[in-house]
């Protein structure tokens, strides 16, 4: 019995990746202005972040249409799959997770939607088990409980370059960002089961940089490891190499999907890791 996955192109996914796992990716919608962009096609994430602060109003973002998603899952069952497995961003994070769930209705028992409670790589990281999973001959409750075993042990964490992203969007007051940017306050935030918690700040980029690596050596030993950035690739690849001896898969390095940036902010840095049974 065949089993498709499919994700929404917030899981950050490299194309090799989901190119060896035949998983299908539906964008999200990026909304800047009157013109709205599938997430990755019209405008490169390194050109948005650029930018970023300069659009007015504020850039948007949105999930696609339920059609989408219906189409993609007729696609997978017409082309061999007897059934498909669906795992999305948070659903307190945003509307993809719901969007899914109205299309998979349409399929009743043979399409599975899972919410990840998590969001770029802490969400790639879970479709990943579940493609190794499957590729082991997994069936779909297996492959469920394999995500469910890996959710227990991701840890996701960012640190903002700038807290003007958020300002914009309201989630934090005009004098709390204000405050922030006389002080050059680097917010850090951790996903917890699709909450996003604040654990701390620091006044310099350099210090917090430090304790961002502090917090990633606590973690003790790691099977997975992404370092996730906002056009600060430089940095990010250089805390990866510091990392990434002993890890079981390969590490990874992604300038994040536009729909999180959106409201991160450039310059920001982050890590997605699974820590080792």
């Amino acid at each position: 019995m065949g089993i498709a996955l499919v994700t929404d192109s917030t899981s950050d996914l490299p194309p090799s990746l989901v190119e060896r796992y035949s998983i299908s990716v539906i964008p999200t919608i990026l909304i800047l202005g009157q013109d709205q962009y599938l997430d990755g096609k019209g405008i490169t994430r390194e050109e948005y972040y650029k930018r970023l602060p300069e659009y007015d109003p504020p850039p948007t973002t949105a999930s696609a249409a339920p059609a989408a998603y219906s189409q993609i899952y007729e696609n997978c069952l017409s082309h061999g799959a007897d059934q498909v497995l669906s795992i999305h961003v948070a659903s307190q994070l945003s509307s993809v997770y719901s969007t899914a769930c109205l299309a998979a209705g349409n399929f009743h028992d043979r399409v599975k939607v899972m919410d990840s409670g998590q969001l770029s790589l802490g969400l790639g990281f879970q479709v990943l088990a579940a493609a190794e999973a499957l590729e082991d001959g997994a069936n779909l409750e297996e492959a469920i409980q394999t995500i469910r075993q890996i959710q227990k042990r991701i840890k996701v964490l960012a640190m903002l370059g700038t807290l003007e992203q958020l300002r914009r969007s309201g989630r934090v007051s005009s004098m709390r960002a204000g405050l922030g940017a006389l002080l050059k306050v680097k917010l850090f935030l951790e996903v917890r089961s699709g909450e996003v918690l604040r654990i701390g700040e620091a006044r310099t980029r350099n210090k917090g940089i430090a304790h961002f690596k502090l917090m990633l050596r606590r973690l003790g030993k790691l099977e997975r490891l992404a370092m996730l950035h906002t056009n600060a690739e430089q940095e990010a690849q250089a805390i990866l190499d510091e990392f990434s001896a002993g890890l079981e898969y390969p590490p990874l390095l992604a300038n994040v999907t536009t729909i999180i940036g959106t409201h991160v902010g450039a310059n920001a840095l982050g890590f997605a890791a699974v820590l080792a049974e």
